[in-house]
Formats: structure tokens, C-alpha cells, sequence
């Protein structure tokens, strides 16, 4: 391989190794004002877009350990990448609705840490929740518990408030029973 060749590989192996996701997209059809929109959205989650030769791709994931994509090489690939903290679902949310609203790029294949990712996986993780949701989800779920045995708890002492609020009305209307 020729060495400017071999710089970009380079180069895509050091991005795609740093990120904690993958996912190759197919952006046939897109205009460059499109792509121009779908790389400032794609800023706003913390990633990137970059189109490469798909031989070049191909050498940058192998070099990176990451899995093989046999068969989605093929056509114009756009590679996207995460920064360090960046959340793979929020980037899929923004591809898929991207998508929905130009009907390009399509999904190809991804990868998530070591793991690879069909096109319809990744487009399932673009319809799960934020983290900040799920997160809140969880504390909900944590502290449901706590609250179900305050009120556990409260109940009984409630439950002869009202008994004796009851035998107390009850016993207002009627005469009260003499003492012998």
C-alpha cells in the first residue's frame, strides 16, 4: 500500500478504534447541503461522519480488531463515530430521523464495543430511550419501593383513625348506651 494510502488508514483506524461505536451508513443520493446538515446534527450527539473508499474502511476495522463487515463495503459508505462519551443511541436517533425525513442514509451494519450490529438492531436502538430517560426510569424503580412501605406502614394507624371516626358518628346519632 502506498503511504499516503496507508496514512489514511491509519488515520480511520485511530478514529474508529477511539470510538465506542460504528455504524457504516449508505448516503447514495445524499446532496452536499444534506450531508452538510446531517454532520451538524450529528456534532450535536457527539459524532462524526466521514466518507471513505470502502477498500481503505475495510483495512482501518480490520487493524482496529473490530468485526468484519463482509458484504457492506459495497456501494458509497459513510463510516459515523462517536467521541469518548458519546451515546450510540442518541447518534442512531438522530440517522434514523435524518432518514425519515430525507429517506437517505440507510443503515449498513455497525458495531457497538466488539459486538457487530445488523441494520435493523441498530435501527431498534434508535427507538429505545435516552440514557437520561432510562436513567430516571431506574431511580423511579429504585424508589418506588421505599414509597410503597411508607404508605404500608401509614396505613393501619389510618385505618383506626377511620374505625374510630365511624364508631364516633355512629355513636353521635345514636344514644350512647347507659352505664350500669
Amino acid at each position: 500500500m502506498r503511504a499516503e494510502k496507508q496514512l489514511i488508514v491509519d488515520d480511520l483506524k485511530k478514529q474508529v478504534a477511539a470510538s465506542p461505536f460504528v455504524i457504516l451508513t449508505d448516503y447514495k443520493g445524499l446532496t452536499v447541503p444534506q450531508f452538510a446538515e446531517l454532520r451538524k446534527r450529528l456534532r450535536g450527539a457527539k459524532a462524526e461522519c466521514h466518507v471513505a473508499k470502502n477498500t481503505m474502511l475495510r483495512h482501518a476495522i480490520k487493524a482496529a480488531e473490530l468485526p468484519e463487515f463482509d458484504g457492506s463495503f459495497g456501494g458509497m459508505t459513510a463510516v459515523v463515530v462517536g467521541q469518548d462519551k458519546a451515546d450510540i443511541g442518541a447518534v442512531a436517533k438522530v440517522l434514523k430521523q435524518f432518514g425519515k425525513e430525507f429517506e437517505k442514509p440507510k443503515f449498513k451494519v455497525g458495531s457497538l464495543g466488539k459486538k457487530a450490529l445488523s441494520a435493523d438492531e441498530i435501527s431498534a436502538v434508535a427507538d429505545l430511550p435516552s440514557m437520561d430517560a432510562l436513567r430516571a426510569q431506574l431511580v423511579g424503580l429504585l424508589q418506588t419501593p421505599a414509597t410503597r412501605i411508607a404508605v404500608v406502614l401509614g396505613a393501619p394507624a389510618a385505618q383506626i383513625a377511620r374505625v374510630l371516626k365511624a364508631y364516633a358518628e355512629k355513636a353521635g346519632g345514636e344514644e350512647a348506651p347507659a352505664a350500669a
